[in-house]
């Protein structure tokens, strides 16, 4: 009699990279180096994170040092780019948006 060996269910996230694939047109939140925060709709990836971003919205924060009282500054500046390459050895984080009110 042949037995029967329970198999698990093949899980749709396998490696690392899968996780990015689920937000495939989705908007996502990705931090870069020096302070640069990027939130847009993932159109394509590779392996090394090289991402295309579309609607993206960009925040980059500067700190400046005041000189009277040497006290820290920090500046923020918005942009929005209708389509944006990123390249991949730049991302510190990729995460799916934070959604308000959800």
């Amino acid at each position: 009699m042949a037995t029967e060996e329970l198999q698990p269910e093949p899980s749709v996230v396998q490696e690392p990279l899968d996780l990015i694939k689920l937000s495939l047109d989705e908007r996502i939140y990705v931090k870069m180096r020096n302070d640069r925060e990027l939130k847009g709709r993932l159109h394509a990836y590779d392996q090394h994170l090289n991402m295309i971003l579309g609607d993206v919205e960009e925040i980059v924060t500067t700190i400046e040092l005041d000189e009277e009282t040497f006290e820290e500054i920090f500046k923020t500046t918005r942009r929005n780019i209708p389509m944006l390459y990123v390249r991949g050895d730049g991302v510190i984080l990729v995460s799916p948006a934070v959604r308000v009110g959800v």
